[in-house]
């Protein structure tokens, strides 16, 4: 390997793909395990690399050189090969200063509480404290020297007003769950995560909820990589390639997830979508069908609606860690918000609305078989569409006017 990530697991990595857009060079992934750790860094057969979790700090002593913001951070993301000696920067901090600059936020004279204590919690403080924080702390699970606990971060820092998450909570493949509650601290105006995978963290997902400003961490994950291969290759890299890279990678990713009333034309609408914008399409009740070896009529007929509900719920959770998708949902799928907040994670969420006089009704849909029960589930999750969704679609037209209409949007969403 000549140019690389290493770390314990990278299945999850978009660091590929990263380096690839910025530098012409054969960019590699390797995990290692912490056993071999020793053996590879000593050969140090490789050009340039960089190193992610859990070996930031493990990989300090070996290196020849050690930049002074890595050295003050105690932690090294980009070790660059030169004849034999090997030189340790961290690019982290810049990728976390212009994270937080590109959404306009000030930190200074504001109360900082930066979550974990891996060596990226060092970068997030070092940053915060460039920036101007009044007070900073650092929240752990245990007490420690330096730390403070999550009960003190409610109990005595409950008036901050800033969080930097740098915890793999929430990160895939866990998804679904955010390392606070937010509601304990009332006073927070901006939530910066350093999980990229999914796309937005239940974290960030309950910030913008609550009308917060909030993002993940694939821009800075773009920019470290940057200011690693000017490191690398000594290629500076233009701030507009940085914002570029990003938004095409964010908007390779995301998901488009399709809801809306049986009969509205998401399948249809999102095979022909996943065609022009080159992602891949899947139905939940499509892969229903096939984990359960059953129509939906007869899990509906023979197990009832509850069995059929919670093997969507499960469908859409493990759907819900995939990239690149064009997702067709069922049309109950909104009934349960957990759905709907595993969807969100990694995607942008559209409602079809099509008129009800529109839909038709055929019989293998059980609970929308005949016209009285089709107008009734329409009045039953009308709301529940509207309140779901990121876009309100208007479904009336052809399929190709509507897979527009979603196109439209998605080519000028702003990734923010």
């Amino acid at each position: 390997m000549e140019y690389g990530c290493i770390g314990e697991h990278l299945s999850h990595s978009f660091s590929k793909e990263i380096h690839n857009a910025l530098a012409d060079y054969d960019y590699k992934i390797q995990e290692i395990a912490r056993n071999d750790l020793d053996a590879f860094l000593k050969n140090a057969d490789f050009k340039a690399i960089n190193v992610t979790i859990p070996y930031k700090q493990d990989v300090i002593p070996y290196l020849d050189w050690i930049s002074p913001e890595a050295e003050t951070i105690n932690a090294v993301n980009t070790i660059v090969n030169r004849d034999g000696k090997l030189y340790g920067y961290n690019t982290d901090f810049y990728g976390l200063k212009a994270l937080i600059e590109r959404e306009n936020v000030s930190l200074k004279d504001k109360k900082v509480a930066i979550l974990g204590s891996g060596g990226t919690s060092n970068t997030a403080f070092a940053v915060a404290k460039a920036m101007g924080a009044q007070a900073i702390r650092k929240v752990s699970r245990s007490e420690k020297d330096g730390y403070i606990t999550y009960a003190q971060l409610y109990n005595d820092f409950s008036d901050c007003e800033i969080i930097i998450n740098t915890t793999p909570c929430g990160m895939f493949p866990k998804i679904g769950v955010s390392p606070v509650e937010l509601s304990a601290l009332p006073g927070v105006e901006g939530v910066f995560d350093a999980v990229y995978n999914p796309l937005k963290s239940k974290l960030i997902c309950d910030a913008r909820a609550r009308g917060i400003i909030a993002t993940g961490g694939l821009f800075m994950l773009v920019a470290q990589a940057a200011y690693a291969v000017e490191k690398f290759i000594n290629k500076p890299v233009e701030t507009e390639e940085i914002e570029k890279i990003y938004k095409n990678l964010y908007k390779q990713k995301m998901n488009i997830v399709l809801i809306g009333m049986p009969a509205s034309g998401k399948t249809t609408v999102g095979n022909l979508l996943a065609k022009d914008v080159s992602k891949i399409f899947k139905d939940t009740d499509d892969l229903i069908v096939e984990k359960e070896n059953q129509k939906i009529p007869d899990i509906f007929s023979q197990k009832g609606e509850p069995y059929f509900r919670n093997s969507e719920k499960q469908t859409i959770a493990d759907i819900s860690l995939e990239n690149s998708l064009v997702i067709s949902t069922g049309g109950g799928a909104v009934l349960n918000s957990e759905n709907m907040d595993f969807l969100k994670e990694n995607g942008r969420i559209y409602f079809i609305d099509r008129p009800l006089e529109l839909l038709v009704t055929t019989s293998d849909r059980p609970l929308s078989s005949n016209r009285q029960d089709l107008e009734k589930r329409y009045n039953e999750r009308y709301e529940l569409y509207l309140k779901s969704a990121d876009v309100h679609i208007d479904g009336a037209g052809t399929v190709e006017q509507v897979a527009d209409r979603i196109k439209d949007d998605y080519y000028e969403y702003s990734c923010n």
